[in-house]
């Protein structure tokens, strides 16, 4: 121990060979502590070489590289608590624009307090991309892109001066502008380097973004994943993340995939195998490695690396290897550097070595996989593509109704992108009503888009038709894929079916898919129909995609525009015709499906590294409504209390430089708020769906002056948080379990004397706040799984909820309930919800708060109405001394706040 107390960082700094770069070296520090660094993970090593390079900085110990480098002898015994800080942050608009309200909130708090505001000041460079708010109001029309792009720029007018504001008021943050992709796909293709300079050292590229789907970089050799914008916040202001060495599983993937087998199938496959692993992956690194790897193109490990946090897993990892450095070249960067300075440092996966360590180690053969799909509720739901039309039969069966078949008249767009009315159709069960190819889990990967334009160009030429109702859009995460697709004369046959380019960025996978017709809304909103979409994303939850349509299936880019001709789920595309041609003849998928050689041929004709620097470098201006944008200017924001999309938080109201006293106070005669049900996602507490007038936050909106047209999505409006807390619980598909058969933001409301009062979610609260009573929330299984939304926790706890109780929880949701000063306790092995009889007249005592360890018991004692009593032991889900800390200031953010005056004091 001795000598690990007298390690100095410099002594394992060298000169990668013929180069002028300089970097600390792995292999020597390894050998320094003795640690066997052959027998630990890839995905840990990066990590391991950060802690060595900052030994002395920010509170990091030798003896932390000694713990970590021993990972492999501790497993399973002590926890092993280590810092964490990685070199750059990514985010986009919805989880960045709260990010920056909290920077301009503090700034404001610090300016009240006589100080300076420019101490608040992001230590880490961040890139910001505008994806998330880009909706298909017009598709199937060459017009479309622009007028969506026109439609985005006039209703986000001041969120985007916001966010200009805030690129010049906070040095290290770059927006990147409307219209150049998506956040994950930008990052893959265009931000990540392969490495990066740490105070003039060479070292590998780590970040953390403000989204559950950041780990699509894992694929690059990237370690990095996502957090919630309250953690990501106080990260970019130089706190280190604590967090406790994970455990490693490793997936050795041998062979390769068949013909006719996509990307999208191999990661739906892995999704369902890992979910149904016995131990699980949550929280935990997943590393990709095997002979398997050297089959699978880098876009195919981008995939799978996306979808990690469907899977549950922390990071889907895949070393750097020589199938990275060629897509760094066929990308238009360097490749060669990062190769040698990964294998410099013994990062660096080579064919045929002995595989690391790991917690448990699973295998896959890759010549196993066959075409899926997933649905029609949860991306681990995966089924073999012929079973689609049964299992979409038997969710159609389900409870009691009866199936109509209405008349409905819908609408098509002409080259001008003007509607018009098209004959009248019968609209019935299983009847596709929106086919999308969108999100960068599949968008980013150019063989996927070209093998849905080579099966586009088979099907056009055939004279095959997308049936009217069927609503199509095409919305690739980079314009890249515009360029690859044009020149290879594959775009104007995805225009022929309707998919002409709609947008660049997130659309409908985030749930802005827009309006359909709109008597086919009507007679789904008024009529028993269970209608279906398709679309090449990576969530198909309940009320995400539309808020009318039930069944949503996930599948690949070729298969969205096979199923959209289709125009049907409940068929087995395997057996019988899609569709007819010209002449009236069937046909079927084989007869449309293109060859992997022609999709491998057809790649190499029209993919060009300069194309990919180009597009960029020409999309980094913006278009001409972001470049002629007025924005404010100045260090500290002028908030306009008129404003109903950017408004100061609460957050720091009567801000105190003394720590709270109240922080860790036990609980007594706390209500329980809502009760909810199993895998319920950050989506069903905060949805980013549009805002429907009736709605609590519309009904303020309107209060405020705002047309009922006018109200856009609750993800444009997350910097107010006068709309966002009227929205907590409130997604049309949430279901509070206190009142069954209701759904959205409703609760019953419990005073000491009066009979129980149905109301809002948002007026509950209010009323138990004034009153001085507390508020709980009890939820299932996997409670906050989904996107890394951090007003999924900023909103429970502004409106007063003390802690969440529930089964198990997600990780980074998790994370972000003690960011946000929630306490995360969970329930003993076989106790539920359910089990306990709860109904909402109880109320709860919870003890042992004040004497918090990380991972201690807190005793909950429930009181029922009849005078019995119950006491259970929780396990507190505050798991290091960090997020104790956290805890007792009420916030991690206010926690920064107070370190950073105290040190500019």
């Amino acid at each position: 121990m001795t000598r690990s107390i007298d390690f100095d960082p410099s002594s394992s700094v060298r000169t990668l060979p013929g180069t002028e770069h300089s970097y600390h070296s792995l292999p020597d520090t390894a050998e320094q502590f003795g640690i066997k660094l052959d027998e630990l993970p890839f995905s840990l090593r990066p990590i391991l070489e950060g802690i060595a390079r900052n030994v002395g900085q920010n509170g990091v110990t030798a003896e932390q590289v000694k713990a970590l480098g021993g990972w492999t002898e501790h497993q399973g015994k002590e926890p092993i608590e280590i810092p964490f800080t990685a070199g750059r942050v990514i985010m986009h608009d919805l989880s960045g624009t709260p990010a920056i309200v909290d920077f301009a909130a503090m700034r404001s708090a610090v300016q009240r307090m006589g100080l300076n505001p420019a101490i608040i000041e992001p230590l880490v460079r961040a890139d910001l991309v505008i994806d998330h708010t880009v909706t298909m109001d017009n598709t199937g029309s060459p017009a479309s892109l622009k007028i969506n792009g026109e439609l985005e720029a006039a209703r986000n007018v001041e969120r985007y001066a916001f966010l200009k504001w805030g690129a010049q008021a906070f040095q290290t943050i770059r927006i990147i502008p409307p219209q150049t992709g998506i956040v994950h796909q930008v990052n893959l293709e265009y931000l990540a380097q392969g490495y990066l300079n740490m105070n003039g050292l060479m070292a590998p590229d780590t970040l953390i973004g403000m989204d559950s789907h950041t780990p699509m970089a894992n694929a690059l050799g990237i370690v990095g994943w996502g957090v919630g914008g309250i953690e990501a916040g106080a990260s970019m202001l130089g706190q280190p993340m604590q967090m406790l060495a994970p455990e490693v599983v490793g997936v050795e993937l041998t062979g390769a995939l068949r013909e006719g087998v996509t990307a999208t199938d191999l990661v739906l496959t892995i999704t369902e195998m890992l979910r149904k692993f016995p131990g699980g992956v949550v929280g935990k690194f997943v590393e990709y490695v095997g002979e398997g790897t050297a089959n699978l193109s880098l876009p195919d490990r981008a995939t799978i690396a996306n979808m990690s946090p469907e899977y549950g897993a922390t990071m889907g990892f895949f070393p750097f290897d020589e199938v990275s450095a060629d897509y760094m070249k066929a990308t238009g960067r360097d490749g060669e550097l990062p190769l040698q300075f990964y294998k410099a440092q013994n990062m660096a996966w080579k064919a045929g070595q002995k595989l690391p360590k790991y917690t448990d180690l699973l295998h896959l053969d890759l010549s196993t996989v066959e075409p899926s799909v997933a649905g029609p509720k949860k991306p681990q739901d995966r089924l073999p593509l012929g079973e689609l039309g049964n299992v979409f039969s038997k969710a159609a069966s389900e409870g009691e109704r009866t199936p109509e078949v209405v008349k409905v008249t819908p609408m098509k767009a002409d080259d001008a992108g003007i509607f018009a009315p098209l004959p009248e159709r019968e609209l019935k069960d299983g009847d596709i009503v929106i086919a999308a190819i969108t999100a960068c889990t599949n968008t980013s990967n150019p063989g996927l888009l070209i093998a849905a334009g080579l099966l586009a160009k088979k099907a056009n030429e055939l004279g095959m038709k997308v049936p009217a109702g069927v609503k199509t859009s095409l919305a690739p995460g980079s314009p890249v894929a515009t360029d690859f697709l044009t020149k290879a004369g594959l775009q104007q046959h995805l225009d022929a079916l309707g998919f002409n380019t709609a947008g660049y960025g997130c659309t409908t996978c985030v749930g802005n898919s827009g309006p359909l017709a709109p008597s086919i809304e009507d007679a789904l909103q008024n009529h028993d129909i269970i209608a279906a979409s398709v679309l090449s994303g990576n969530r198909n939850f309940e009320g995400r995609v539309h808020p009318d349509v039930d069944t949503n299936f996930l599948m690949s880019p070729p298969l969205v525009v096979a199923m959209a001709m289709a125009g049907n789920v409940n068929i087995d595309v395997t057996k019988e015709p899609i569709g007819q041609d010209a002449n009236g003849n069937d046909v079927f998928l084989k007869d449309i499906w293109p060859s992997n050689a022609e999709i491998t041929q057809t790649m190499h004709e029209c993919m060009d590294p300069k194309a990919f620097r180009e597009t960029y470098e020409n999309s980094l201006d913006g278009p001409e409504t972001w470049q002629n944008l007025e924005s404010p200017t100045g260090p500290v924001y002028d908030w306009a209390e008129d404003s109903t999309y950017i408004q100061e938080i609460s957050f720091f109201d009567g801000f105190s430089l003394e720590t709270p006293e109240d922080s860790l106070n036990n609980i007594a005669g706390a209500r329980m708020l809502v009760m909810c049900d199993d895998n319920t996602t950050t989506d069903h507490i905060s949805p980013v769906s549009r805002i429907r007038p009736d709605s609590p936050p519309g009904e303020y909106l309107s209060s405020q002056g705002v047309a009922d047209g006018d109200m856009t999505s609750l993800g444009a409006r997350r910097g107010n948080h006068h709309v966002m807390l009227r929205s907590i619980f409130g997604n049309v598909k949430a279901r509070n379990l206190l009142l069954p058969g209701t759904t959205g933001a409703v609760t019953n409301y419990y005073s000491a004397d009066a009979a129980p009062a149905q109301m809002s979610i948002y007026d509950a609260a209010e009323r138990y706040r004034n009153e001085g009573t507390s508020t709980v929330v009890f939820g299932g299984k996997l409670y906050g799984t989904g996107s890394s939304r951090d007003w999924a926790a900023k909103g429970p706890a502004l409106l007063g909820v003390k802690a969440i109780i529930a089964e198990s929880f997600e990780r980074i949701h998790k994370s972000n309930l003690v960011g946000m000063g929630v306490l995360p306790l969970q329930l003993p092995e076989g106790v539920t919800r359910a089990s306990l009889n709860l109904d909402g007249t109880e109320t709860f005592d919870l003890n042992g708060i004040d004497a918090l360890e990380p991972r201690g018991s807190v005793a909950l004692t429930i009181n029922r109405a009849d005078g019995s009593s119950e006491q259970i032991e929780l396990l507190s889900r505050v798991d290091t001394s960090s997020e104790l800390d956290q805890i007792r200031h009420k916030g991690i953010l206010p926690m920064v706040l107070r370190d950073i005056i105290a040190a500019n004091s």
